[in-house]
């Protein structure tokens, strides 16, 4: 630690009361243990609370996005969301309880490592020399996969839904360990993962590949297993209560609505949460969906007292942090104006509010509601000790800073990158050779990769060049136009092996039609699903297909293996696939996969 950051480190010491816990240790950058006990934790929480304001407190409860890659950078964004310049102003501004980093066109607080770390850096200093001087939780979703923020030169990890076909928990274990130390690192403290959602709607169009399983089991060991990777770093947070995994919808774009019965809930989409309480989860993130079995009045579940209090808190028992999932969906929004969405989720049980839509105006919703006593005091004091208490419990309040001339010897070492790779191994999943056509006789001179991604067509292409064959590259995209496929019939014709990648099908059937011409071209043709392994349920001449259930570049390098021959396929289906849309026919299932 520098002597800049010891600076500040004590400075977070005696406002949260931790002096008078000096036997517990002070954590690395890179990690965090759980050292602390319940009872150190209760008192040190109750003793920073007895500081706090009533806006201060209230502060605690909400998780915002916030613009910029440095804490004191001036960005518009900052004036038109939240009235200030900089991110630093906008965490002294609301007293906030974290922050929530994304590396998209709309926010992108990534550009590498040693930045992000100075970036978390400079907005803990500005939390703690805040009015309520409490450390924030900087948080970010990295699931791994397609659910990845923080991405190269880190490590960048398979879906879950590769890793469980693996069918090795400690490799799972070992993947959101090193996930949580580089995030660690960096300076983010809280992970939001692993997903915790039972797939059991092949056509769900938000969750597939993101899940471990369409079988609870399977799904419940290997939550446990990366819910105790992630806490030796960081709070992990198992999403998205009572269960995404049946939704016929996107809720970031609607309300879905499930209608399992409260029996087939408690059968299919508990287990993993019960699983990730018993591994000592640290939050829990709630779903924007009506589930009518659990709450008849059609409240989503996030402003649902019988889901979140009855069954979270008092069926399973479950007395840690509950967040809300992004307060700008539609999910949320269908049936409240956004002063009503803060102020009914704290009275249904959630203690922290993720990303409001208009910050202003939720927080002083929330100060009405207590003022009026629509909201009793004891339940905002309630939510805060929860989030103080796994601030403490995790490290956050007792090691905020980093250091960001060590970053590197953490992120993306050669030792993480490898065990990156020998996981995405295991996940390619052999689902049909009818053909018998892999492994092949022979290495092809030539290789065409066609179909779905402009980097990932390039990027395999690359991938099978490097391992002998050279490969070209032409993508047709999803919907691929009449053109498109008398052009890849053509580029067929030079190529001694055709390799197609596929990315749902159910939704967009005209990449049959290319697969349909390419087998007639009396080429070898092998076909991949490059995300949900659902596609090879579809009907199409294509007798060889392979399942990859994602596309990041130790995945397509795993792949280029098993093709050429130079690796065995021993991935396992972690779901049942049925025949085409006819869901209730089961064509290849859950365990299977084939080997030679």
């Amino acid at each position: 630690m520098t002597t800049r950051n010891r600076r500040f480190h004590a400075l977070a010491l005696p406002v949260a009361g931790m002096l008078a816990f000096t036997g517990v240790g002070v954590a690395t950058a890179a990690s965090a243990p759980q050292v602390s006990t319940d009872a150190q934790a209760e008192a040190a929480a109750t003793q920073a609370l007895r500081g706090l304001t009533l806006e201060q407190k209230v502060g605690q409860l909400f998780v915002t996005w916030v613009n910029g890659k440095t804490a004191d950078e001036v960005n518009p964004k900052n004036r038109t969301d939240f009235g200030v310049d900089t991110p630093a102003q906008v965490v002294e501004k609301y007293h906030l309880g974290g922050v929530i980093y994304f590396n998209n066109d709309t926010r992108d607080n990534f550009d590498d490592p040693v930045q992000v770390a100075k970036l978390s850096n400079g907005l803990q200093q500005a939390a703690v020399r805040s009015g309520a001087h409490i450390p924030l939780q900087i948080a970010a979703d990295q699931e791994g996969g397609t659910v990845t923020r923080m991405g190269a030169p880190a490590t960048e990890f398979p879906n879950a839904m590769a890793i469980s076909a693996g069918r090795d928990p400690k490799r799972a274990t070992q993947a959101a360990t090193i996930l949580g130390r580089e995030l660690r690192a960096v300076g983010i403290n809280q992970d939001f993962a692993p997903d915790s959602d039972v797939n059991s709607n092949p056509v769900n169009p938000v969750i597939g590949v993101r899940s471990f399983s369409g079988q609870p089991g399977l799904a419940s060991d290997f939550v446990t297993a990366e819910v105790k990777g992630f806490r030796k770093s960081v709070a992990a947070t198992a999403k998205h209560f009572p269960g995404h995994g049946a939704a016929p919808t996107d809720s970031h774009t609607g309300l879905p609505r499930i209608d399992s019965t409260e029996n087939q809930w408690r059968a299919t989409d508990v287990p993993p949460f019960k699983a990730a309480i018993k591994a000592g989860v640290d939050s829990i993130m709630t779903a924007h969906i009506q589930f009518p079995s659990l709450d008849p009045s059609l409240e989503p579940a996030t402003l649902s007292k019988p889901i979140v209090t009855g069954k979270l808190r008092g069926e399973l028992g479950y007395n840690g942090v509950v967040i809300t999932d992004s307060l700008e969906m539609q999910g949320v929004r269908e049936m409240h104006g956004d002063a009503e969405i803060p102020v009914l989720a704290l009275k249904a049980g959630v203690d922290q509010l993720l990303m409001p839509v208009h910050l202003d105006v939720a927080i002083n919703a929330v100060l009405a509601a207590v003022k009026s006593g629509d909201i009793p005091m004891w339940r905002i004091d309630q939510s805060v000790l929860r989030v103080l208490k796994l601030k403490f419990k995790s490290g956050i309040l007792f090691s905020p800073f980093v250091a960001p001339d060590r970053v590197m010897k953490t992120v993306g070492t050669p030792a993480n990158l490898a065990t990156a790779q020998d996981i995405a191994d295991r996940g390619i999943t052999a689902v049909a050779n009818d053909a018998g056509l892999l492994p092949l006789k022979q290495k092809p001179a030539t290789t065409l990769v066609t179909g779905w991604g402009v980097s990932t067509t390039a990027t395999l292409a690359q991938k099978l060049t490097a391992h002998g064959t050279a490969a070209t590259a032409y993508q047709t995209g999803q919907t691929p136009t009449d053109a498109q496929v008398a052009q890849a019939v053509a580029k067929a014709q030079t190529a001694e092996l055709v390799v197609v990648l596929t990315n749902n099908i159910a939704t967009y059937p005209l990449q049959t039609k290319l697969l349909d011409a390419l087998q007639a071209t009396g080429k070898p043709v092998v076909a991949v699903a490059a995300q949900i392994p659902y596609d090879a349920g579809y009907p199409s001449a294509v007798k060889t297909w392979l399942a990859t259930y994602g596309y990041i570049g130790p995945t397509l390098e795993a792949l280029a293996k098993v093709i050429l021959g130079e690796a065995k396929p021993v991935g396992k289906l972690p779901v049942d696939i049925p025949a085409g849309a006819d869901v209730q026919t089961v064509k290849y299932p859950f365990g299977h996969g084939l080997t030679w």
